[in-house]
């Protein structure tokens, strides 16, 4: 068996509107609720160096050490070629077609909104909290337009950790299984606003053109001042054209999130392209009460902005639609190839959300470096991930992603080096996996543990605690 078991996975920007602060020794704790990590570290500043900073704020870095590696000269067709209709599970791919990120990373990129979260927990009604934790699902999914790169499969026992002090929150991710792959994660607010939990098993199956990844896992996000949890499960993500022709990215599927407390529920429906790619990346839905009751339409692109708008003003608008009484704007053809053509036509990018008079803007995405292309499609957020600053090595969990050397070499430029260590790494797993065979022992996770969701009561990974005491002497060796 081999390393590399996903072939693509689908998963996750500063705004000032967020809260910040350190946590009291009293956490508030609640039936159902997981409780709240209360160590007082955050890792910064005590074991080495703080990084940079500009007016009482860190800096973070804004490009890669070395632009994208091109992936003309490389083909996935004799790799896949046998695989159409079956599950990628044990498929290794040239790392060409990987981005200098771990998967735990990519999942860290859920917080580049966060600020959506601090502002749903200011808001005194429950109406107004579920439109922000709807714009915060859609967000969620926001970077990975354009992101055609592979993320790194994480190793057994990997982890990742993300403290921002001016975001105001703090994460910590474990790979809690290699078969099947699940990355676990918990972030909780520095100002004890919330928590945020899950655990991420996609299906991913390829379809000849495509690869399709279904989500498996829920996403729990807790508001702790409200005493709610809401729940959701991800779209499915799919890419198109990995044999040949231009790859570009859909989300599909309908999203449901739930709030346990009040019964509430916003169903959001992530459309598919269509035909004519009319309904490329657009997203349309809305927020009801326990009894069915809609409260408010929510209606945008999950690539741009997401706006939001009473429900009798909306079917008034949509009736004038229908009369043909208000302006609409002239469409762009659609250059669609015929059907029986080798790629998956690449819809032409539709105009700009049409804006119903009334509506309020939810949310908008983060505008992209203008290096992003040269740097994997990355965000600004995204770019930092795998930032190393000085005196980090020293505070980082030893299986913190950052140390990871094939992703670094990756980010570095030096691909000979990143596959020659991707190989290693992968051998090394492989090994400690027939000792502990041999010796008949059973892997033990760290930072998680096996249990059911408090609020859903379905089987998840539920974070133990104590990661940010940073006792890191029983951490395995898998680098």
């Amino acid at each position: 068996m081999n390393g590399d078991e996903e072939f693509f996975d689908a998963v996750t920007g500063f705004d000032s509107d967020n809260s910040s602060g350190e946590f009291s020794e009293a956490s508030q704790k609640a039936p159902g609720r997981l409780p709240v990590d209360t160590s007082k570290s955050n890792g910064i500043g005590e074991a080495g160096e703080r990084p940079p900073q500009e007016n009482g704020i860190q800096r973070h870095r804004t490009s890669l050490p070395a632009p994208m590696f091109t992936r003309s000269d490389f083909s996935v067709w004799g790799i896949l070629k046998k695989c159409i209709g079956l599950e990628l599970s044990k498929i290794t791919m040239p790392i060409a077609f990987n981005e200098p990120l771990s998967f735990l990373q990519r999942i860290t990129e859920y917080m580049e909104h966060i600020y959506l979260v601090h502002r749903a927990s200011r808001q005194p009604k429950a109406l107004e909290r579920m439109q922000c934790v709807a714009a915060f699902a859609v967000s969620a999914v926001a970077s990975q337009w354009e992101r055609t790169g592979k993320p790194f499969n994480p190793l057994l026992g990997e982890t990742y950790e993300l403290v921002r002090e001016d975001l105001g929150f703090r994460f910590i991710s474990e790979q809690v299984s290699h078969h099947p792959p699940v990355s676990a994660f918990y972030s909780e607010g520095l100002g004890q606003d919330f928590l945020f939990h899950g655990s991420i098993y996609p299906k991913l199956k390829f379809w000849g053109k495509s690869v399709e990844a279904e989500p498996r896992g829920t996403i729990t996000l807790e508001l702790l001042r409200h005493n709610e949890a809401y729940t959701w499960t991800n779209p499915t993500c799919c890419v198109h054209n990995v044999i040949i022709g231009k790859l570009w990215i859909e989300q599909y599927g309908t999203v449901e999130i739930l709030n346990h407390r009040t019964g509430d529920k916003c169903v959001l429906h992530f459309r598919p392209c269509g035909l004519f790619g009319k309904e490329l990346h657009k997203v349309e839905g809305h927020i009801q009460d326990k009894n069915k009751k809609k409260l408010f339409i929510i209606y945008g692109k999950w690539t741009e902005c997401l706006w939001g708008i009473d429900p009798a003003a909306y079917e008034s608008f949509r009736k004038q639609e229908r009369r043909g009484e208000t302006p609409r704007k002239s469409q762009s053809a659609i250059g669609v190839e015929d059907a029986d053509t080798e790629v998956d036509a690449v819809p032409e990018v539709q105009d700009t959300v049409q804006v119903i008079p009334g509506s309020r803007l939810l949310w908008r995405i983060n505008t992209r470096p203008p290096n992003s292309a040269q740097m994997y499609n990355f965000t600004s957020f995204t770019v930092s991930l795998n930032e190393l600053q000085t005196g980090m090595e020293k505070i980082l969990a030893p299986t913190d992603c950052r140390l990871r050397p094939d992703i670094r070499s990756m980010e570095n430029g030096n691909m000979d080096l990143a596959s020659q260590e991707k190989e290693r790494l992968e051998e090394k797993q492989r090994e400690a996996r027939k000792e502990r065979a041999k010796e008949d022992t059973e892997w033990q996770t760290r930072w998680f543990q096996q249990g059911r969701n408090p609020h859903t009561g379905t089987p998840d990974w539920l974070y133990s605690g104590g990661y940010f005491e940073r006792d890191f002497s029983g951490c395995p060796d898998i680098y």
